[in-house]
């Protein structure tokens, strides 16, 4: 059975539920492997940078620059390229502004963790990105979601190549899931559930 067979199977309260345990795992993984990849926990503190400066040149805004791309993309694209079984849309069209932006930051936090934080410092650059790329199994018969997501990771871990802070990383990664999360949020209250227009 195809993932997007399955998550349009379970209810919303069980998506949400199924979407914070796979991020609790992706965050428990991380912590693990930091404990036995790093000399010690405390080398987490050298990629940890609260400089809003950075924050915002380094990640907000290339996260929003991503975000207009990939919407140029959409535009020139027929909708079948950028399609992803209807997943992305299941997560976000009944999520409320507020349960979007906690999904998207618990994502952000926990994803760049391990794949920016863990993996990237001790596996290098080429190893995250691809990995990261790769969990998006769903993109893996999408060629254009597939170099769409590609491209992005190896963006968002050239930023932290650049910044060595993961604050960085999170804040783009962050600004780009929770944008697309609205955007599929506005649409469906615009448009409705059958992409037709609320009388």
């Amino acid at each position: 059975m195809k993932q997007s067979d399955i998550i349009k199977q379970l209810t919303d309260k069980e998506l949400t539920r199924q979407l914070f345990f796979s991020q609790l795992l992706l965050l428990s993984l991380g912590l693990v492997l930091s404990f036995l990849l790093f000399d010690e926990m405390g080398d987490w503190f050298d990629y940890i940078s609260w400089s809003i400066a950075d924050m915002g040149f380094y990640g907000l805004l290339p996260g929003l620059l991503i975000v207009c791309v990939d919407w140029l993309l959409m535009a020139i694209f027929p909708k079948k390229y950028y399609d992803d079984g209807g997943i992305n849309d299941r997560i976000f069209r009944n999520r409320s502004i507020k349960g979007i932006f906690g999904l998207t930051v618990t994502v952000a936090v926990a994803e760049e963790l391990l794949f920016r934080g863990v993996i990237q410092t001790e596996f290098g650059y080429m190893a995250a990105s691809v990995i990261f790329a790769l969990i998006h199994v769903r993109y893996l018969h999408k060629p254009v979601l597939l170099v769409s997501v590609l491209l992005i990771s190896f963006y968002v871990g050239y930023l932290f190549m650049l910044t060595e802070n993961i604050m960085v990383t999170i804040v783009a990664h962050f600004t780009i899931d929770f944008v697309q999360g609205v955007f599929i949020r506005l649409q469906k209250v615009r448009w409705g559930d059958n992409g037709e227009p609320d009388q």
